[in-house]
């Protein structure tokens, strides 16, 4: 798996174009084959997941239960917003209007690295949610990295 991390500041053009920072690409698969899948976050961002990484999410969505209510509404809001993405020669993706205008993304972006996808935020969003955190990092580290805490997970 790859570990994306670190976050680049990127301009996006006219045409909805955003290069993928060079020290990220490096931790993609070559399984990925240089594809995307683009989605919106629950965040107001959107995540961009290589593909082989994508496919892993996929093999989880096959397994809901789409009789489910709660289920069916998840994954018509997840998979309505996704698309597959190519890097084009410059190593940029397209991003869809629909994306940028919902990340309120116009000229200006941060890519943030979050292990297996990468955030790609408009600037002032990305220092309006990092200002809402409100326990300070220390605490939440504390408290997310405690033995008893990792045990738990189902890793």
């Amino acid at each position: 798996m790859p570990f994306l991390k670190g976050q680049e500041h990127h301009t996006i053009d006219n045409k909805g174009r955003v290069n993928i920072p060079a020290k990220m690409r490096k931790s993609v698969s070559p399984d990925a084959n240089d594809t995307f899948v683009i989605t919106r976050s629950v965040d107001k961002c959107i995540e961009a997941y290589p593909l082989d990484e994508w496919r892993k999410k996929e093999a989880r969505f096959e397994k809901l239960n789409q009789y489910n209510t709660r289920n069916r509404n998840f994954l018509r809001k997840v998979l309505m917003w996704s698309e597959e993405v190519v890097l084009d020669g410059q190593q940029r993706i397209t991003i869809p209007k629909k994306l940028l205008e919902f990340a309120n993304i116009t000229s200006k972006v941060i890519s943030v690295g979050m292990g297996d996808h990468i955030e790609i935020w408009d600037p002032v969003e990305f220092n309006k949610k990092m200002e809402e955190d409100e326990e300070p990092y220390e605490v939440v580290a504390e408290l997310v990295m405690a033995p008893e805490h990792i045990s738990n997970l189902n890793v």
